[in-house]
């Protein structure tokens, strides 16, 4: 979850020409085609509308394995990333996305690769090309004191480093500010952590932790994600941390918060345990081998759904915990296609809140969508496109986060309790581990209520005026 203020409008593309007519983004350029000549095995590589640099054609990443050795004092680190993927294309050269520290050699398949460097891409050339269907290893060798990225739109991200420690914070493209990657939301891989502190410091990552080893007043820790996860989602948290583990579902729940700051772990583990048996009852089966939580002093004024583990700056509410856990569902396992349909994540995590609400006490979905309705059809709360706000906008709170769960709440009127409670079961299972667009949504809620929902969607997502309240009955 990152929220911020409204900056400016945007006009963009709908979410597939096949289901609501596209148009160009005034935000990109519309920009689309390839990406250094190489054509991808299906097909031309088309880069993200919003960030058009990140992500690479030609190859799809099976697994990441970082070893990352760090020194909290100086932040130093010394790292060794080795990628595992496919090839989709003969490749006599390839890219990745890096701006982290300084590369001291680069091996393809064992044997020494040519880089070279130029903003974010680094292209590898290997020894000999790689021909379509081949599996292959990278192994990059850097070092150096890594940092965040501070975009004027979007705030800090990326590796962060803090007064007794680190912590990545990826979305949306910061992961290379720590790792080579290919940075395509798409491009989803499973992950290993190995990293090596001193002794008496603490390093979490996403997954279960395999193993701890300690030599010469180091300690190396090893996690492992062994569901496919997109790069934004990747997360260490390295520091002088309390840590606790107990079981919700029969699954790990680890939970961590720096002693220095206002966590409470108690409050954490169990606040984390609730969201999780509240998203099994309305979304499915969780979709991870274990969950948690690490509050830090960061600095940044956000939470993020990293996967498995949410991060927090600082202790977190009730509604926030429920948030970031119903992101694992919607966001983490499954994930927007591009970044242009982000309200897919922040929507339903934002209705999630309000379906905990309507169970505990508080506010019905319906009168909270009731009180937002309210809002006169001229105020700037009805200015951007829920599915499509522009590029400097995806954290807009009102249009993504808000709207996005009132589109949600007219689609439960429209569908009805059976329907709509079906469609979120439907949705996170059936699209399990993938990556969706707008319009997989509509198709899965046409197939549940046997209609056309196009004009709904289109009012509600891709309109920049408050739209008219749907005149459709649930059957």
């Amino acid at each position: 979850m990152r929220r911020r203020a409204r900056l400016t409008a945007a006009v963009s593309a709908a979410c597939a020409a096949v289901l609501i007519a596209a148009v160009p983004s005034a935000a990109t350029g519309g920009a689309t085609g390839l990406r250094n000549g190489i054509r991808s095995g299906v097909g031309a590589y088309e880069p993200d509308p919003y960030f058009p640099l990140a992500g690479n054609p030609g190859y799809d990443v099976q697994h990441y394995d970082l070893d990352l050795d760090f020194t909290p004092a100086t932040h130093a680190l010394v790292a060794q990333a080795t990628i595992t993927a496919r090839a989709e294309d003969d490749l006599p050269r390839f890219t990745l996305d890096y701006s982290g520290p300084a590369i001291e050699r680069i091996q393809v398949d064992g044997r020494p690769a040519a880089f070279r460097q130029d903003g974010q891409e680094l292209t590898v050339v290997p020894h000999d090309p790689l021909a379509r269907g081949r599996e292959f290893t990278v192994r990059v060798d850097y070092r150096g004191t890594p940092g965040p990225l501070d975009d004027p739109a979007l705030g800090v991200y990326g590796w962060i480093n803090t007064d007794d420690g680190a912590v990545a914070l990826n979305e949306p493209d910061g992961a290379r500010t720590w790792y080579p990657v290919n940075d395509d939301i798409r491009d989803k891989a499973t992950y290993t952590f190995r990293i090596t502190v001193p002794e008496g410091v603490t390093a979490l990552a996403n997954g279960e932790r395999q193993s701890e080893r300690r030599a010469a007043g180091r300690t190396t820790a090893t996690w492992a994600m062994n569901r496919p996860m997109s790069s934004y989602l990747a997360m260490v948290a390295i520091g002088k941390f309390r840590v606790d583990r107990g079981t919700v579902g029969g699954i790990p729940d680890i939970t961590a918060v720096d002693p220095a700051g206002d966590g409470n772990l108690a409050a954490l583990q169990t606040g984390t345990a609730a969201a999780v048996a509240f998203g099994e009852r309305h979304f499915g089966r969780y979709p991870f081998g274990s969950v948690g939580g690490i509050v830090d002093r960061i600095g940044v004024d956000y939470a993020l759904e990293t996967q498995s583990r949410p991060v927090y700056d600082g202790r977190p509410d009730e509604l926030t915990m429920v948030h970031e856990i119903a992101h694992q569902w919607y966001g983490d396992s499954v994930t927007p296609t591009t970044w242009r349909d982000i309200w897919l994540n922040e929507g339903f995590a934002t209705y999630a809140e309000w379906l905990w609400q309507e169970e505990h006490g508080g506010p019905t979905a319906a009168e909270t969508f009731d009180r937002l309705y309210a809002t006169p059809a001229g105020d700037p709360f009805w200015e951007l496109r829920t599915a499509d706000p522009g590029r400097d906008d995806i954290f807009d709170y009102e249009a993504v986060y808000l709207r996005g769960a009132m589109f949600l709440q007219e689609l439960r009127r429209t569908l009805g309790d059976p329907a709509f409670f079906e469609l979120l079961h439907t949705w996170a299972e059936r699209h399990r581990y993938g990556s969706v667009a707008t319009c997989d949504l509509r198709q899965d809620a046409e197939r549940i209520a046997g209609r056309d929902l196009g004009p709904l969607f289109h009012t509600w997502l891709y309109t920049e005026t408050k739209p008219a309240l749907t005149a459709l009955a649930p059957h």
